[in-house]
């Protein structure tokens, strides 16, 4: 009863009284946020009626934008079917069907799926399927998964221990098992030329060298994302880079593991991130746009030769309550139908390309703008103190956090990080959901055009 009442109060509150209202959560950030009223599109309202432009898809998670009618009417359809059925009690059509329409979207030959509820269920599920592998098949002694720095792979403690960002990992390093890291393709950082095939041999050269050093009978796999996401910013890896890890990985025995939680669900103008090249993983994981923020959902594939070992030896021990949840899997099915019915991979590209164009104009206005870089609807701009030596801007300066801070008062949302591993560097993530269309990616680079402006104006950098 005494729910009802807090339930019958809450709802009957006035917007002034909920926005003043105390809260008993807590985030990563104590800036102070509106209260969220509803959704659409690429828009969001909060409850004085000010309206936001979702300019990063929430975490690049909102893929095909808000209040999808179709996914809504697949959502309710299932909930008057069931909203649950635990998968070793069931099979249902739901989770049967995005099964079947993830591996027509995916690589040849991968063709094995395990759902999950989200990114950090998914990085350390393929991690153990990549375990459970080599147990089946007799190669024990490889545990070591190698990663690169930066790079951000969930925050459980097994995704932590591959992650490189030195901020979120410090902190738990004592409770966790560090993995061996190397670094990765920045080829604009390193001054590098990222269309000369002898940098991405550059890169893949390291990979081959921490394989032998670690020894090639302990090292497990290695873990990379196609095109990096929060850690650095919309990394596009250099020419001949993704081909040469494949390659090394297959002559080490290593096992390749792509990690599209970010990259994948169709942003890039692709299903997935690293179809825009050769060199097919072994296992990938996803999540964020799979589910495009309608309800958590992740999965992983593998190669089928991976899935049959294991399951010859006992089967895969692992698991989560809500794997393959019959709601979740309606409901990604019907994200992934919107995404083919209304073409959003080839409109990402090409509102992408435009928006591009358009982020890339903004370094004559703002010399602190050092590069530009991304694929489809998956960009980044970062900040720098000097573009001829790529130096940093001061990291007390809170550069990412203060821009952002600007663009949102303004009506616009983007998604910062520190660029440099953690403690220094700042990048913006510019996302928004895949059905933007020219006119308003005009928008977005006129809003973050006044918030740019005002960060120079306020933190005495040049403008030109």
């Amino acid at each position: 009863m005494q729910l009802l009442t807090i339930r019958g109060e809450f709802s009957a509150m006035s917007p002034d009284t909920l926005r003043n209202r105390p809260s008993y959560l807590f985030y990563q950030t104590e800036h102070p946020r509106p209260m969220l009223d509803r959704a659409e599109g690429i828009y969001m309202w909060d409850t004085q009626g000010r309206r936001f432009i979702d300019g990063s898809s929430g975490a690049m998670v909102c893929n095909i934008g808000h209040s999808n009618p179709a996914v809504l009417e697949a959502m309710r359809a299932q909930m008057d079917k069931s909203t649950f059925g635990y998968r070793l009690h069931f099979v249902t059509e739901a989770s049967e069907a995005l099964a079947e329409r993830t591996v027509e979207l995916v690589w040849p030959g991968m063709n094995r799926v395990f759902f999950v509820s989200g990114g950090s269920e998914a990085v350390e599920s393929a991690m153990k399927l990549a375990r459970a592998y080599a147990v089946a098949v007799g190669e024990g002694s490889r545990w070591k998964v190698i990663s690169r720095w930066p790079s951000y792979h969930g925050c459980t403690l097994g995704a932590l221990s591959v992650t490189g960002y030195d901020s979120l990992t410090d902190p738990f390093a004592p409770m966790m098992q560090a993995m061996p890291k190397v670094p990765a393709p920045r080829a604009w950082l390193d001054g590098l030329d990222p269309a000369d095939p002898a940098t991405g041999a550059h890169y893949a050269d390291m990979l081959e060298a921490a394989i032998l050093a670690e020894g090639p009978d302990t090292v497990l796999a290695f873990l990379l994302e196609p095109i990096g996401g929060a850690s650095t910013g919309a990394l596009v890896p250099p020419a001949g880079y993704m081909e040469a890890v494949r390659d090394i990985c297959t002559r080490h025995g290593v096992l390749l593991i792509h990690d599209e939680v970010m990259s994948g669900g169709g942003r890039t103008g692709r299903f997935l991130g690293g179809q825009h090249w050769a060199g097919a993983p072994d296992i990938l994981a996803l999540s964020k746009g799979f589910g495009a923020g309608y309800i958590p959902l992740g999965a992983i594939v593998a190669r089928g030769e991976i899935v049959e070992a294991v399951m010859a030896k006992g089967g895969f021990a692992h698991g989560f309550t809500y794997a393959g949840n019959p709601l979740a899997c309606a409901t990604g099915l019907a994200v992934l139908d919107e995404i083919i019915r209304q073409d959003m991979m080839r409109n990402a590209q090409v509102v992408g390309d435009h928006l591009k164009r358009g982020l890339v104009g903004l370094m004559d206005r703002f010399p602190f703008i050092g590069d530009v870089r991304g694929m489809g609807l998956l960009l980044a701009i970062e900040l720098v103190s000097d573009r001829i030596t790529r130096a940093p801007l001061p990291p007390a300066m809170k550069a990412y956090d203060r821009l952002t801070e600007a663009a949102y008062a303004l009506g616009l949302i983007v998604y910062p990080r520190r660029s440099r591993g953690g403690y220094e560097g700042d990048h913006i993530l510019i996302a928004p959901p895949m059905i933007t269309t020219i006119e308003q990616a005009d928008e977005i680079v006129a809003l973050l055009t006044d918030a740019l402006t005002a960060f120079a104006i306020a933190s005495e950098l040049p403008l030109s």
